[in-house]
C-alpha cells in the first residue's frame, strides 16, 4: 500500500516547492474555513477560526478567505450566512491589519446580503440584516480612522497621538463611535429578542449559535465606551455644554442599553467560561463636572486563555496517503524488487504528493451531495417560511375576530356607535350569499352525480352488451373448435386412406378373389388436395388466435370497466357524504348567524331604549346644570370683584411691609456694622495700648517671625475691600463684610503686637520707627473701619493708605533682620538631649493612657457612644505612634547633623555654636510633647462626656503645626540628600495624616451626637414655633456676648503667653537688665 501515492509524486515534478506550499496552504485554509462555516446549528468552533486567523498573517491579507467564502451559499442558507458574518468579525478584530483593507471591496456584497435576508422577518433574517449593518459600520469606521486597530485596543498615549489636540477630531470620532455602539446595541437587542429568555436557550445548540457573535460585540463595546467617555470629557473641557447636548443624550441612551446588555449577558451560563462580562457603574459620568473623570473606571471584558488544542490529524481524501507500517524492514526490498535499486534516484522524495484526479472527483461529488442536501434544507426552510406566515395569519385572524367581538360589545354601550354596529352586522349578509353559493354547489354536485350515474348506466349497458358479445364469441369459438376437430379427423382419415391405397400388392387380388365379396362401402368424397388442406388449417389457427386475443382484450376492458365503475361509485358516495356534511355545516352556520342576528337586534332595541332614557335624563341634568352655571357665574363675578379689592389692599400692605422690612434690615445691618466696628477698634486699641504696658517691654520677637505674621494682613485687607464693594452692591452679603472686618482686625492686631515686641529687641532708632509705624497703621485702620460704619465714599482710598502703612511696617521689619539681638547660648547644648527624652516619655505616657481609656470605655459604654469613643481613641493611638516615630527620626537626623558639622568639637559645643537653631529645635520638641499630653487629656474628657470635640480638634491641629516646626528646624542644618531627612519628612506626613484622622473622627462623632439630639419641630403649632424662635434669638444674643468676651479673653491670654514665652527663652532679658 505504500506505493499507491507514487503517481502523485511523479506528477508533481513540474512544480516548485513554493507552488506546492501555496497549494497546500490554500487547501488547509479552505478546509478550516469550510469547517468553521457550515450548516450545522451550533456555534463556530474556535480552533477553525484560529486557523483562519493564522492564515491571514501567513498571506498578509484575506484573499484566500474571500475566495473560499465566495463559493458558499450565503444567499441560500441562513446558518451559513450567520456563521460567515461571525468569522468575518473575528478576522477583522484579530486578523492581519490588511484584512480590513481587503474587506473594503466587499462592502457592496455585505449590503446585498443584508437587504436579501432583511426581507425575512423571522428566524435569522433580522439578525443577519443587523449584523451586516454592524460590519459595514465597522469597516467604514476603520476606513475613516485607519490608524485605529481592528481590535480597538489602544493606550491613552496612542489615542491622544492619533487625534492630537484638535477638538474637531474628537467631535467627529465621538460621533463615529456612537454610531458604532448603536449598531452593536441593535444587534444584541435583535439576538435577545429572537430568544425565549424564560428557557435555558444559552445551553442549547441553536441558542449558542445565535449568542456566540455577541462575544466580539462585548469586546468592541468595552473599548468604545472607554474612549467615548474620555473624548466627551475632553470636549466638555473645551466647548460649552449646550453644544454637546446631543452627544450627551445619545451617550446616556447608549449607556442604559449597554448596561442592560452587560447584565443580560452576565447572567447567561454560556458566557460564564467564554468571557468575563464587565459591569458599568450605577450612575453615568457627569461630563459637566471635570472632577468626575477621576471616578471613571474602564470596563474590561476578560477572555480566558484557552488550552493548547490537541494536534489535529490531517484529513486526506484518497487512500494513496495510507501507509502500511506492519513490516517496515521489508518495505525497501519490495520497492527494489519492483523498480530496481537504481530507480530511487529518479524520484523526488522531498516534495509532497499531489492530489489525484479521482480524489478531486470524489470531493466534487461530496460537494454536490452537500449542495443537494442544502437545497433540500432550503426547500424545507422555504416551506416552513410559507407555513409560518399562514399560521401567523390564522392567529391574526383569530385576534381580529376577538377584537371585533370586543368592539361589537362596546358599541352596545354608546348611542353614536349604533350605526356602525348596524353596518358591521351587514357584513353578515355575505354569509347568506355564501350559503346560496353552497346551495348552488350542492345542486352542481347533484347534477354531476346524475351525470355520473347516467355514465355509469351507459357503462353498465355496454358491459352487459360486451358480456353478450363475449358469450356469442365463445359459442362461435366452440363451434369453430368442433368444426376444426371434425376437419382434423377427416384429414387424418383421408391421409390414412391414401397411405393404404399406395401399399396394395397382387396377392391381395387373389385373396380378394378367393374370399367372399364384401358389401359395397359408400364412396367417400374425393380427398382435397394437400396444399388446400394446409392453408385452411393455418387460417383456422390464425382465427383461433385472433379470437383468443379479442377475448383477452374484452376481459381486460371488462375488468377496467368494473374497476372504473367501482371507483365512480366510491367517489359518488364520498361526494354525497361530503355534500351532506357541507350542507349540515352550512345549515348550522346559517342557524347560528340567524340566532346571533336576532339576539343582536334585540340587544340593539334594548340599548336604544336605554340610551333614549339616558338622553332624556342627561337633557334634564343639562337644563339644571345650565341654571346652576348661571348662578355660579353671577357668584363668580361678585367674588372676583371682592378678591380684586382684597388683592389691591394686600399689594399695598405688601409694599408697606417691604419698605418697613428694608428699613429694619438697614437699621439692623447698620447696628451690626457699628457693633463689629466697635469690637474691631477695641481689638486694635488693645494692640496699641501694649506699647504703654511696662510688662510688655520684656516681650521680644524676631524680625523674620514678624514678617511671617505680616503677610496674611495683605490678604485680609484685599478680602475686606472686595467684601465692602459686594456689600455696597448687595447688602445681603453683610456676613462676608463682618467676617472680613473681624479677621482683618485680629491679623493686624497680632502683627502690631509682634512689631512692638520686635521694636524692644532692636536698636533705638529702628525700634522707635517700627513702633511709630505700627501705631500709625492702627490709627489708619481705625479710620477705615469708622468710614465703613458711616458708609463714606472714601473707604477704598483709606484702604490704600492702610496698605501703604502695612508695607512700611514690613520694610522696617526687613531692615531689622541683621540687627536682632543675640540669644543667650550658655548651657543650651545640655538641654537638647534631655528635652528630646522628655518629649519621648510624654508621648509614651500619653499612648499608654489612651490604651487604658480604650479598655475602660469598652467596658463602660455601649451603642453610639462606644462607637464614637472607639473611633476617637483609635485615631489618637495612631497619632501618638506617628509622633513617637517622628521624634525618633528627628533624633537620628540631629545626630547626623552634629556628626557632619561639629568637626573635632563636641556635640555640646556644636549646639552652643548654633544656639538659635538649637532653641528652635527645643521649642518645637516642647510643643510636640505638650501637644501630645493635651490631646490625651482632651480625649479623656471627651470619652467621659465632660469635654468638647472642638478641644480635641484644636489640639490635633496644634500638634500638626508643632511637627512642621520640628521638621523645618531639622531641615535647616540637614543635608538635602540625607536619608534621615527623607525619613523625617515621611514621618511628618504620617503625623499630619493621623492628626487629620483624629479631626475627622471628632467631627464625625460630634455630628452623630448632634443628629441624635436634634429636635423635632413637626409637632409644634404656630404659637409654639414663634416662642421657640424668640428663645433661639435670645440665645444667639447671649452667645454673641459670650463670643465677644471670649475674644477679649483670648487677646489677654495671647499677651500673657508672649510675655511668658520671652521670659522662659531669655530673649532680651540680659539687655533689659543691663539697661
Amino acid at each position: 500500500m505504500s506505493s499507491l501515492h507514487l503517481p502523485r509524486v511523479i506528477s508533481q515534478r513540474g512544480k516548485t516547492a513554493v507552488e506546492v506550499e501555496r497549494e497546500n496552504f490554500e487547501k488547509a485554509q479552505s478546509i478550516a474555513i469550510n469547517k468553521a462555516i457550515n450548516s450545522n446549528v451550533h456555534p463556530v468552533k474556535e480552533k477553525h477560526v484560529r486557523s483562519a486567523i493564522l492564515g491571514t498573517f501567513h498571506e498578509s491579507g484575506a484573499g484566500v478567505f474571500w475566495a473560499t467564502t465566495s463559493k458558499l451559499p450565503l444567499q441560500g442558507n441562513a446558518i451559513i450566512c450567520w456563521k460567515f458574518l461571525h468569522v468575518l468579525h473575528k478576522l477583522l478584530r484579530e486578523g492581519h491589519a490588511n484584512v480590513i483593507l481587503d474587506s473594503q471591496k466587499y462592502i457592496s456584497l455585505l449590503k446585498d446580503i443584508g437587504k436579501l435576508w432583511g426581507h425575512l422577518k423571522d428566524g435569522y433574517g433580522r439578525l443577519i440584516a443587523a449584523y451586516t449593518k454592524l460590519l459595514i459600520q465597522k469597516l467604514s469606521f476603520h476606513k475613516k480612522n485607519p490608524r485605529i486597530p481592528g481590535s480597538l485596543t489602544m493606550t491613552d498615549e496612542q489615542f491622544n497621538k492619533i487625534f492630537g489636540a484638535d477638538v474637531n477630531n474628537y467631535f467627529e470620532v465621538s460621533c463615529d463611535m456612537l454610531d458604532y455602539l448603536d449598531e452593536i446595541l441593535v444587534l444584541q437587542e435583535a439576538v435577545f429578542g429572537s430568544l425565549d429568555m424564560s428557557r435555558s436557550n444559552s445551553m442549547t445548540n441553536s441558542g449558542q449559535c445565535r449568542l456566540a457573535p455577541l462575544i466580539p460585540c462585548i469586546l468592541d463595546s468595552c473599548q468604545l465606551y472607554d474612549y467615548l467617555v474620555k473624548s466627551l470629557f475632553k470636549l466638555h473641557s473645551s466647548l460649552p455644554p449646550d453644544t454637546l447636548s446631543g452627544h450627551r443624550d445619545r451617550f446616556l441612551a447608549g449607556y442604559r442599553h449597554l448596561k442592560q446588555f452587560y447584565h443580560q449577558s452576565g447572567t447567561l451560563q454560556y458566557f460564564k467560561n467564554l468571557v468575563q462580562v464587565p459591569l458599568l457603574p450605577d450612575d453615568p459620568p457627569n461630563f459637566t463636572i471635570a472632577s468626575d473623570f477621576s471616578k471613571h473606571v474602564k470596563p474590561v471584558a476578560v477572555v480566558p486563555e484557552e488550552m493548547e488544542p490537541e494536534a489535529e490529524t490531517p484529513e486526506f481524501d484518497g487512500i494513496g496517503f495510507l501507509i502500511d507500517t506492519s513490516s517496515p524492514i521489508q518495505e525497501t526490498d519490495k520497492f527494489d524488487e519492483t523498480f530496481g535499486e537504481g530507480s530511487m534516484d529518479s524520484f523526488n522524495f522531498n516534495g509532497q504528493p499531489q492530489i489525484d484526479e479521482r480524489d478531486m472527483i470524489i470531493e466534487q461529488l461530496h460537494k454536490e451531495i452537500q449542495q443537494l442536501r442544502e437545497e433540500i434544507e432550503r426547500l424545507q426552510t422555504e416551506a416552513q417560511m410559507k407555513i409560518q406566515p399562514l399560521l401567523e395569519e390564522k392567529e391574526q385572524l383569530k385576534k381580529i375576530l376577538t377584537e371585533l367581538q370586543l368592539t361589537l360589545d362596546n358599541t352596545l354601550k354608546e348611542n353614536e356607535l349604533i350605526k356602525k354596529e348596524l353596518e358591521e352586522m351587514k357584513t353578515v349578509l355575505p354569509v347568506a350569499d355564501k350559503l346560496n353559493d353552497s346551495e348552488k354547489l350542492v345542486k352542481a354536485n347533484e347534477e354531476k352525480f346524475k351525470k355520473m350515474k347516467d355514465i355509469y348506466g351507459k357503462l353498465r349497458e355496454e358491459h352487459v352488451t360486451l358480456l353478450r358479445v363475449h358469450a356469442e364469441v365463445s359459442k362461435q369459438l366452440k363451434d369453430e373448435k368442433k368444426l376444426t376437430e371434425e376437419k382434423d379427423m377427416l384429414l387424418k382419415a383421408a391421409t390414412a386412406a391414401a397411405a393404404a391405397s399406395q401399399g396394395n400388392h397382387p396377392s391381395s387380388t387373389t385373396a380378394a378373389a378367393s374370399s367372399p365379396p364384401l358389401p359395397p362401402l359408400p364412396s367417400p368424397p374425393p380427398p382435397p388436395p394437400a396444399q388446400h388442406t394446409n392453408d385452411d388449417y393455418e387460417e383456422l389457427t390464425k382465427e383461433i388466435e385472433l379470437i383468443k386475443a379479442q377475448k383477452l382484450q374484452l376481459e381486460t376492458d371488462l375488468n377496467d370497466v368494473r374497476s372504473s365503475s367501482l371507483a365512480l361509485e366510491e367517489s359518488l358516495q364520498v361526494t354525497k357524504t361530503e355534500k351532506e356534511e357541507t350542507a349540515e355545516k352550512l345549515q348550522k352556520q346559517v342557524n347560528c348567524l340567524q340566532n346571533e342576528l336576532e339576539e343582536k337586534t334585540k340587544e340593539m332595541v334594548v340599548a336604544k331604549e336605554t340610551l333614549q332614557k339616558e338622553m332624556e335624563g342627561v337633557q334634564s341634568q343639562l337644563k339644571s346644570s345650565q341654571s346652576t352655571q348661571q348662578t355660579a357665574e353671577e357668584n363668580y363675578t361678585k367674588n372676583k370683584e371682592e378678591m380684586e379689592r382684597k388683592y389691591e389692599d394686600l399689594l399695598t400692605e405688601k409694599k408697606t411691609s417691604d419698605n418697613e422690612r428694608e428699613e429694619a434690615l438697614k437699621k439692623l445691618y447698620q447696628l451690626l456694622i457699628e457693633s463689629c466696628v466697635k469690637q474691631c477698634n477695641s481689638i486694635l486699641l488693645d494692640a496699641t495700648e501694649q506699647s504703654d504696658n511696662l510688662l510688655h517691654l520684656t516681650v521680644g520677637c524676631s524680625a523674620d517671625y514678624l514678617l511671617d505674621r505680616i503677610l496674611p494682613v495683605y490678604e485680609c485687607l484685599e478680602k475686606l475691600g472686595n467684601s465692602f464693594q459686594n456689600y455696597k452692591s448687595n447688602p445681603i452679603s453683610i456676613q462676608d463684610l463682618i467676617t472680613s472686618m473681624v479677621d482683618f482686625s485680629h491679623r493686624l492686631s497680632d502683627s502690631v503686637q509682634y512689631g512692638l515686641a520686635t521694636s524692644h529687641s532692636a536698636q533705638l532708632s529702628a525700634g522707635e520707627e517700627l513702633n511709630t509705624t505700627c501705631k500709625n497703621t492702627i490709627d489708619e485702620s481705625m479710620k477705615a473701619l469708622t468710614q465703613i460704619e458711616k458708609d463714606e465714599n472714601s473707604v477704598l482710598a483709606q484702604f490704600d493708605v492702610v496698605l501703604e502703612n502695612v508695607k512700611k511696617m514690613q520694610s522696617c521689619a526687613e531692615t531689622l533682620l541683621p540687627k536682632i539681638a543675640d540669644v543667650k547660648d550658655k548651657e543650651i547644648g545640655d538641654m537638647v538631649e534631655s528635652e528630646m527624652q522628655l518629649t519621648t516619655s510624654a508621648i509614651d505616657l500619653a499612648a499608654s493612657k489612651i490604651e487604658e481609656m480604650l479598655k475602660k470605655t469598652q467596658e463602660d459604654t455601649t451603642g453610639l457612644n462606644l462607637e464614637v469613643n472607639e473611633s476617637i481613641l483609635d485615631a489618637c493611638t495612631g497619632l501618638m505612634q506617628a509622633i513617637k516615630v517622628l521624634v525618633e527620626k528627628s533624633r537620628d537626623l540631629q545626630k547626623e547633623i552634629v556628626a557632619q558639622g561639629r568637626g573635632a568639637s563636641s556635640a555640646k559645643e556644636f549646639y552652643n555654636k548654633h544656639h538659635r537653631w538649637t532653641e528652635g529645635l527645643l521649642s518645637a520638641a516642647k510643643a510636640v510633647g505638650w501637644g501630645a499630653t493635651a490631646t490625651m487629656e482632651a480625649a479623656d474628657k471627651v470619652v467621659q462626656g465632660e469635654g468638647k470635640f472642638e478641644e480635641l480638634i484644636v489640639y490635633s491641629k496644634e500638634i500638626a503645626a508643632s511637627t512642621i516646626q520640628l521638621v523645618v528646624a531639622s531641615k535647616v542644618k540637614a543635608d538635602r540628600n540625607s536619608k534621615h531627612l527623607k525619613e523625617l519628612t515621611d514621618a511628618s506626613k504620617k503625623v499630619n495624616q493621623a492628626a487629620g484622622k483624629v479631626i475627622g473622627s471628632a467631627k464625625t462623632g460630634a455630628n452623630a451626637i448632634e443628629e441624635r439630639s436634634l429636635m423635632d419641630f413637626s409637632s409644634l403649632n404656630l404659637h409654639q414655633t414663634k416662642k421657640q424662635e424668640m428663645q433661639i434669638k435670645v440665645l444667639i444674643l447671649e452667645m454673641e456676648k459670650d463670643l465677644k468676651n471670649e475674644y477679649e479673653k483670648l487677646s489677654n491670654i495671647r499677651k500673657h503667653h508672649y510675655q511668658l514665652a520671652g521670659e522662659s527663652e531669655g530673649w532680651d532679658v540680659e539687655e533689659d537688665n543691663k539697661s
